[in-house]
């Protein structure tokens, strides 16, 4: 009983920290982005860098592990509908947020070089940008739909 009230409270916190993380990041980022500064743009991208490092990916893979021993421990069977459909979304959101991190790195760099050079941001960071708030919307709704799959249990 003990193991299992562990393993679901550090679940529920993983999914928090990647909820929070995640709607964090994304609004320093845009802020930050609004400004059009580049060195305001590099100091908030380092320090996104680095929580998504600390924060997101320890939540990344305590899910799995957690989720899975969950399963296990309480007799879930791993065929059941709310349980394959939250891992699909978990590898789609995979999918959407490792290259998210590369971008966000890309944007780092490039204001990082406009800000020591005292130039404009470049185009290539404007098109990486686009890319890195499409990239959002679903990884972010993606967790929330997990989310309501976790509590929520729905058969189908």
């Amino acid at each position: 009983m003990l193991l299992d009230n562990a393993l679901r409270w550090a679940h529920v916190v993983g999914a928090c920290v990647l909820l929070g993380t995640g709607a964090g990041i994304a609004f320093f980022m845009f802020m930050a982005h609004r400004s059009r500064d580049p060195v305001l743009i590099a100091h908030v991208a380092s320090t996104v860098v680095i929580a998504d490092f600390l924060f997101t990916a320890s939540a990344v893979l305590i899910q799995p592990v957690t989720g899975l021993w969950l399963a296990f421990r309480l007799g879930w069977d791993l065929t059941e509908g709310w349980l394959v459909l939250s891992i699909a979304l978990y590898v789609m959101v995979g999918a959407f947020w490792l290259p998210v991190v590369w971008i966000q790195m890309a944007l780092r760099r490039l204001a990082r070089q406009a800000a020591d050079h005292n130039a404009p941001l470049p185009d290539r960071y404007y098109r990486l940008y686009r890319i890195w708030f499409a990239c959002g919307f679903p990884a972010f709704l993606g967790v929330l739909a997990i989310v309501w799959l976790m509590l929520a249990k729905p058969v189908f």
